[in-house]
């Protein structure tokens, strides 16, 4: 008597009985819209679709093999041999149907659909590391002109042994900004945020000895300077973006570094410090008061937002790490980049090639390492629902 194996499929008991929540959801809602319709209920609508389409899928291929092993029961052996023939491909909808449905159930972060900022920071390594910093952002200008996506210099502080200016070599940077003007930005950016470390011999040294520094990257989901969406509204204090302009000092100053006799003449930089979390923000790479304003309002609204954001998601790390998961901030070496070895390792989802300069220009190698991320961010997010649920349970 033949017999079926364990089957593909990689949907826990706990992310079904999510799902066939959601379904039901979605069956009410569309109940309700038949007669009354409601914007609000239509956008819900919306939104529980794709788990529901995924979930009949799911259940379509596990009817079909159920049916499938009743008939190599059969005392017909031609029937059974048929059955059998339809064994291996049903598998593989149901393993389809399962990553599906998995995929379904991830909530789209709700800053996905944003611009963002990039802020690089040089850290342990001296010198080496401020050089570091500035590959970085030469990176990342790369990657966005390849892919389409606009770019602008917020900021850019170097010190002496550098010269303030973009795609310039060798620049020592203390802290860069990078806008990434473009609607999805931080959907396919936040992948970069954490400490990426370098292993390299700096031009100084003199013995051929290969130094260890690194630099830190975070990502920042961004508005326009003007208040626009729901989450945007800077005058709702619900808004992550709202800020007490009460609970912020203001300070203007003359500029510092490169910039001539306009250095000495005018106040136009601005220094804001958010006295609740101590967030201070300083801009002063244009010569209008009013734009570096604009621009540090800009920055300090995005880095709140995502202080708030993070605060809101502990509890669900908490989960995460009781499940195996872990969460990356800012201050977790993410990647490795060896130059001897020309050599790139993320940290995070384990994937290694050995193509550093296409990566470094911000090459379709970068895109291999995001990507990789992306999908460990998204077996993380699968993690933590597993966790969400069981934790209601228990």
């Amino acid at each position: 008597m033949d017999s079926i194996a364990t089957t593909r499929d990689t949907v826990s008991p706990a992310l079904l009985s999510r799902a066939r929540s959601i379904a039901d959801e979605h069956a009410t809602l569309s109940q309700k819209l038949a007669t009354d319709y409601d914007a609000r209920a239509a956008k819900r609508l919306g939104e529980l679709q794709p788990t529901s389409s995924a979930v009949k899928e799911y259940d379509k291929a596990r009817s079909t093999l159920q049916e499938l092993q009743s008939l190599l029961q059969s005392p017909d052996q031609e029937l059974r041999e048929l059955a059998q023939d339809d064994v291996e491909p049903t598998y593989a909808l149901i393993e389809q149907a399962s990553t599906i449905l998995r995929s379904s159930l991830i909530p789209i972060h709700p800053f996905a659909h944003l611009p963002c900022l990039i802020e690089i920071r040089p850290g342990a390594g001296g010198d080496e590391a401020a050089l570091f910093a500035g590959d970085l952002v030469r990176m990342y200008e790369g990657y966005c002109a390849r892919n389409g996506l606009r770019t602008a210099l917020l900021k850019y502080d170097v010190t002496d042994a550098g010269v303030s200016g973009s795609g310039a070599s060798g620049l020592h940077v203390q802290e860069a900004v990078l806008e990434v003007d473009s609607p999805g930005a931080y959907g396919i950016l936040r992948c970069e945020a954490g400490v990426h470390r370098v292993q390299r011999v700096p031009a100084t040294e003199s013995k051929g000895r290969t130094h260890t520094s690194a630099a830190s990257v975070l990502v920042l989901p961004s508005l326009p300077v003007e208040s626009g969406g729901d989450e945007g509204d800077f005058n709702d204090p619900k808004s992550d973006y709202y800020v007490n302009v009460t609970d912020v000092k203001i300070d203007v100053m003359r500029a510092s570094g490169a910039g001539g006799q306009h250095v000495n003449k005018t106040e136009s930089a601005v220094r804001l410090t958010h006295l609740p979390t101590n967030t201070v923000v300083a801009v002063q790479e244009t010569r209008s008061q009013v734009q570096n304003r604009e621009k540090a309002w800009q920055i300090l609204r995005s880095r709140i937002a995502q202080s708030r954001r993070e605060e809101r998601e502990e509890e669900l790390v908490r989960l995460r790490r009781g499940a195996g998961a872990g969460k990356v901030g800012r201050e977790n070496k993410v990647r490795t980049y060896n130059w001897g070895q020309q050599r790139v390792s993320d940290h995070r989802s384990g994937f290694d090639l050995r193509n550093l300069d296409d990566v470094m220009s911000g090459g379709e190698a970068l895109e291999r390492v995001m990507e990789s991320v992306r999908a460990w961010q998204a077996e993380q997010e699968v993690l933590g629902l597993v966790a969400e649920e069981e934790g209601k349970r228990s």
